[in-house]
C-alpha cells in the first residue's frame, strides 16, 4: 500500500474518532477518559507525534478542546509530507 493511501486511510479514522470525541466528549469526566484513548490511537497512528493528543486532557470540562480537532491535523500534515515523498522520489526515477 503506498504511504499517500495510508495516510488517507489514517485521515477517515482521524475525522471519525474527532468527531466522536466532540459528540462524546461532551460527558465531563467520561470526555477527558475518551481523550486518553485517543492519545493512544493517536500515538498508534502516528508515533511519537500522536501525544499532541495528550493536550486535550489538560481541560477537564472538554469544552474547549471538542473545537480543535488535533488527530485530523495531525493526519493532514501526515498526508501532506506522503505526498510531498511521493512526488520526491517520482521525480528521482
Amino acid at each position: 500500500m503506498s504511504s499517500v493511501r495510508a495516510a488517507k486511510i489514517k485521515l477517515v479514522i482521524a475525522v471519525i474518532l474527532d468527531v466522536a470525541d466532540f459528540v462524546i466528549g461532551r460527558v465531563i469526566g467520561f470526555g477527558t477518559l475518551f481523550d486518553a484513548v485517543l492519545t493512544a490511537a493517536g500515538v498508534a497512528m502516528f508515533g511519537w507525534k500522536g501525544f499532541v493528543q495528550a493536550f486535550e486532557m489538560v481541560d477537564v470540562t472538554d469544552q474547549i478542546d471538542g473545537f480543535i480537532p488535533t488527530l485530523t491535523l495531525l493526519a493532514l500534515a501526515e498526508l501532506r509530507e506522503a505526498k510531498a515523498r511521493e512526488k520526491k522520489a517520482g521525480g528521482e526515477a
